[in-house]
């Protein structure tokens, strides 16, 4: 695909490597000369120094040719993104999304207007990290987790400790130890030091490995019980930082918890948040980076502490605090993904990072009409992508075993109609199934070419 990215920020840096390394033709739009400069250097993609809105740079970076535009300006002001998206559009761009920074334009009741006049995605990237976190909270017994229609499958990451029953184990022998008619599952991914495996029935379990399953709804409880997991009663969540995704945070869990208290440095902020917040919300103005002032505030009485401070290092550091003093579940937003590995190494529980949430949601609408869903999972650099699959695709052709599908990759569950099952190598795909495919990024365009 020819795809032409606006800003050369984090966002768009990060999607302009990511999307050159599938083979596409990128041309990235900026007016800072050091932005562009920073980005030849990492990424294989042809660079333009001029204004972001301006039709005059859109054409001369090939707009009418372009397959796709993506908006992700890092101006304080994000507004420019649906005037570029809208501009793309216009002048013949056939995919446009935007980035922006307003809740109000991604509420249900507006998307339809932005639809109307031609843009075919918005992201709030802030917002999908703190509907993530909400998520983590409510699924307390695993570091990431998903759901598939409505739940009747659901893929959860666990990180397995010094006590884990499975440690040194093959994987046959835990399938066989643990699999029946009620406990169908299947170990898609390990994620080990800094490779992520597709795991053979030879395949050993280490200590700290990350381990992806997927897993029918009726025996999760059971599959946890086994891997020594159990779920936390939630109660009390402390956030430190009360920015936009603080505030998000506070709003989407305050009514599933009894207390929810945010810690912010900023005067100002913390009166805005009193007056727009639940009454169970309580705001606190103090520097919560300092653990007096976190034991002042009694974390030890808190069930779950989220860091969403605009500083990699202060969340990551106030989670390792948090968790000496004894609190159960931690949450940090780390925006360099390279402490993402760091933080989890450290015994943070989950890492949430938005460059790798958007990118799902933007690598989504390079591949087929026929994937429903695509998302990054943290500690791995593989993609879980869920189909609907196509009459007459090749993956209909035959069973599992004896299709010539990519080494990296793995078919992990099948939902049917009402019914959902676990994917194994006689299973046959049929058409209009909606199956859930494990892969690396290398395979994702091998495996779209299976469902088209």
């Amino acid at each position: 695909m020819r795809i032409i990215i606006e800003g050369a920020g984090e966002v768009g840096s990060h999607l302009a490597k990511m999307l050159s390394s599938e083979a596409n033709d990128i041309t990235v739009i900026d007016p800072d000369e050091s932005r562009l400069t920073r980005l030849s250097r990492i990424a294989d993609v042809a660079t333009i120094k001029g204004n972001v809105s301006s039709i005059k740079s859109l054409k001369s970076a090939g707009i009418q040719q372009a397959d796709m535009f993506i908006a992700v300006n890092p101006a304080e002001n994000q507004d420019v993104n649906v005037v570029s998206a809208l501009l793309a559009k216009k002048l013949g761009c056939p995919k446009v999304c935007a980035r922006i920074d307003d809740e109000e334009y991604v509420a249900y009741d507006n998307k339809y207007i932005f639809t109307e006049m031609g843009i075919d995605l918005m992201f709030y990237p802030e917002k999908i990290a703190a509907g993530e976190i909400v998520e983590l909270l409510r699924h307390t017994t695993s570091s990431e987790s998903m759901d598939f229609a409505r739940g009747k499958l659901q893929m959860a990451v666990f990180r397995l400790d010094d006590n884990s029953p499975i440690l040194d184990m093959k994987l046959a022998e835990f399938t066989a130890a643990v699999s029946s008619d009620k406990v169908q599952f299947r170990v898609v991914a390990i994620s080990r030091e800094d490779k992520t495996l597709m795991p053979r029935f030879d395949t050993r379990f280490q200590y700290n490995d990350l381990i992806y399953i997927i897993s029918r709804r009726e025996g999760v409880s059971a599959l946890m019980s086994y891997l020594g997991k159990t779920g936390r009663e939630i109660g009390k969540v402390m956030v430190l930082g009360g920015g936009e995704i603080g505030k998000m945070v506070a709003e989407g869990i305050c009514h599933d918890v009894d207390t929810v208290k945010i810690i912010e440095r900023d005067r100002k902020r913390c009166i805005e948040l009193s007056s727009m917040l639940e009454d169970n919300v309580i705001v606190v103005n103090a520097d919560g980076r300092n653990s007096d002032t976190l034991l002042e505030e009694n974390i030890r009485d808190y069930d779950a502490f989220v860091a969403v401070t605009g500083n990699d290092e202060a969340n990551v550091l106030a989670c390792v605090v948090a968790k000496k003093f004894g609190v159960g579940r931690t949450i940090a937003q780390v925006e360099n993904i390279e402490y993402i590995r760091l933080a989890e190494d450290m015994g943070v529980d989950a890492v949430i990072n938005k460059k790798l949430i958007t990118a799902g949601r933007i690598f989504k609408m390079t591949l087929s009409s026929k994937v429903r869903f695509i998302k990054y999972m943290s500690g791995t650099n593989a993609e879980v992508l869920e189909y609907i699959v196509a009459p007459g695709s090749l993956i209909t052709r035959n069973s599992l075993k004896d299709t010539d599908f990519p080494d990296n990759a793995i078919v992990g569950g099948v939902i049917r109609g009402n019914d959902s099952f676990i994917a194994v190598g006689t299973t046959r795909i049929e058409a209009y199934d909606r199956v859930v495919v494990f892969a690396l990024p290398e395979a994702v365009k091998e495996v779209d070419r299976f469902f088209k």
